[in-house]
């Protein structure tokens, strides 16, 4: 698998799965947007980058903002030179909770960023994929896209929103020579889960069939794999991740 000179851009990629991807499409020789909110941790996404040998830059971009995400893809586009590859995974959840005690603004910023995010940066990327006449995309759905993830309403309602949008532009551009697909992660290690205690890490080690937590890297792999012509026969999917935990 090689993405040598091909054009990534990245979303939520400073941390986590979102890092992991930005890190894994540039060492496989991507050029690579990386992008989030937070600025800190994207350059450092990018400082990683380059000290292997890679080529990236940092563009910040709020993904609930339609102009923040019109002003992302035309730099990258300027800075790449066209747009082959887009992972849009930048995403929230929220505290669990009942529904009826849900704040709104709660629901409207999960859906803002989480579903609303992942449609803007469709959308603007498809305009360069349809002119240029190739790409692959690959959107940050969840376990929780194709399943109930227990009091948490508006994360579940968004992940569901997400695989249904990846189905839609799937078949929409397929004949386009423009593929889309989604990866479903279930429990990912990522620097947020890891601040719990160890014990609880366990907890959900144990709920897991294959005994143990995933990696961003695991993900990341995975999403690379929808990305490249390995998988051109292949669009409209949302990839389970999640160690069996969704046939359990």
């Amino acid at each position: 698998m090689a993405f040598d000179g091909a054009g990534a851009v990245v979303t939520g990629a400073a941390a986590g799965i979102g890092q992991a991807t930005a890190v894994h499409l540039a060492s496989l020789g991507a050029k690579v947007v990386v992008s989030d909110i937070a600025e800190d941790g994207a350059e450092q996404t990018v400082e990683t980058i380059r000290a292997a040998g890679g080529t990236a830059t940092f563009v910040q971009a709020d993904v609930s903002n339609a102009d923040s995400v019109e002003e992302l893809i035309a730099r990258s586009v300027e800075y790449l030179g066209g747009l082959d590859l887009a992972v849009n995974n930048a995403g929230i959840g929220h505290q669990p909770g009942d529904l009826h005690e849900m704040p709104i603004e709660t629901w409207d910023q999960v859906m803002g960023i989480d579903l609303r995010g992942t449609f803007l940066c469709l959308r603007a990327e498809l305009k360069v994929m349809v002119d240029a006449g190739h790409g692959s995309i690959v959107n940050m759905a969840s376990n929780a896209g194709v399943k109930n993830a227990p009091f948490m309403a508006a994360y579940t309602a968004a992940k569901h929103g997400v695989i249904g949008l990846t189905k839609n532009a799937a078949l929409q551009y397929a004949r386009r020579n423009i593929r889309v697909n989604a990866v479903c992660p279930g429990t990912i290690l990522t620097p947020g889960l890891a601040s719990f205690p160890e014990e609880n890490q366990r907890e959900w080690a144990e709920l897991i069939p294959v005994g143990r937590l995933g990696t961003p890297e695991e993900v990341a792999q995975a999403v690379a794999y929808l990305l490249s012509d390995q998988a051109a026969f292949i669009t409209g999917v949302g990839l389970l991740i999640d160690g069996g935990l969704m046939f359990d």
